[in-house]
């Protein structure tokens, strides 16, 4: 497998204080966390990169929290793209090792192109971040096939990821304090209990009238702003601050008006509700629903992008009161009015 390639030495890039109990027995506590939405903004994570890591630990089908993702961002980094190389060699947000990143004897690295621009570069936290949720997704499966281990998959996963799976095998699970100084013991115990601090509210979930925000990410150009960028003079949705390719849900429940090219707005979908009121979703990479297809929220319908006239990828989004351009109203005062929180 190829989590067992890697020879991780993260351990040492770091030495933590703090309280733990007496027990030698690794990460114990049998700790298991629901995947979530993330804390935004002061004291939580990035908004530049709260899109990388819910889509990192989207992608990854075993349940990879993404405040586990921060956590281990904030640990490894404090969220600096390039804090400089560490005392061992580490580059980058995520603190890979060269030879793990790169690969070394004939084997692959780690490294991914996460924003498909041709290169692994881990100073780009687009690649690092993509490549740290792929590692921990493979750590983690590996961890569900030992409950026998002692410490909970994700706890194995991030024993796995500072030390090495190897040195998990060894010690059947979390290795104790007397590996290392305690280093792999005490950096499981600190990114369990820190990343509660990333977790923020469930802000995805469907309200009792079926409706949920589009997609899962911090807001951008609100509704109405002024610039030279619109043709009307004023931006006529609201944007949410994603990358390329993340999932793109329907707000409301409905029946798929148009799904395709739309102009300026590049890839769109248009769906009309029950109410008599539309929602538009603008720039999108992917479609995955067609004309006449009914739709509920929070149901796919598909990936975020940048098509159409764009300066970078995100979702524009718009609630309408009919199915063309022109006939916008607020969107942020009609979702919280279904009870979707923004």
């Amino acid at each position: 497998m190829v989590a067992l390639l890697f020879t991780l030495t993260f351990g040492i890039l770091m030495l933590l204080v703090i309280t733990l109990d007496d027990d030698e027995g690794g990460g114990g506590g049998g700790a298991e966390l629901a995947a979530g939405s993330l804390k935004i903004g002061k004291g939580g994570v990035p908004a530049a990169y709260a899109g990388l890591i819910q889509k990192a630990a989207a992608s990854c089908k075993a349940g990879l929290p993404a405040a586990i993702l921060a956590a281990q961002l904030n640990q490894e980094s404090g969220f600096r793209a390039n804090p400089g190389k560490s005392s061992a060699g580490a580059l980058g947000i995520a603190q890979f090792m060269p030879d793990t990143w790169y690969g070394r004897n004939g084997s692959k690295g780690a490294g991914v192109d996460g924003n498909n621009d041709g290169r692994k570069d881990p100073l780009d936290p687009e690649d690092a971040i993509a490549a740290q949720g792929k590692m921990m997704c493979e750590l983690l499966r590996s961890a569900k096939k030992h409950p026998e281990y002692n410490g909970s998959p994700i706890e194995l996963a991030l024993a796995g990821y500072n030390a090495g799976w190897h040195r998990v095998v060894q010690y059947r699970g979390v290795p104790p304090r007397t590996f290392a100084r305690g280093e792999t013991y005490n950096y499981v115990k600190n990114i369990m209990a820190s990343s509660a601090n990333y977790s923020g509210p469930d802000l995805g979930a469907v309200t009792s009238k079926g409706w949920t925000r589009p997609v899962d990410g911090p807001l951008g150009t609100p509704y109405h702003q002024r610039g030279g960028a619109w043709s009307s003079g004023m931006h006529t949705g609201i944007d949410f601050t994603v990358s390329t390719g993340t999932t793109v849900k329907a707000a409301g429940p409905g029946t798929i008006h148009t799904a395709g090219r739309g102009g300026a707005y590049g890839n769109q979908i248009v769906i009309k509700h029950a109410d008599g009121t539309y929602s538009q979703y603008g720039h999108l990479s992917k479609i995955s629903v067609s004309a006449g297809q009914h739709v509920e929220g929070g149901q796919k319908i598909g990936l975020s992008g940048a098509t159409g006239n764009v300066s970078g990828p995100h979702l524009h989004f718009e609630i309408r009161t009919g199915p063309e351009y022109g006939s916008d109203i607020d969107p942020v005062s009609f979702l919280r009015q279904q009870g979707v929180k923004l």
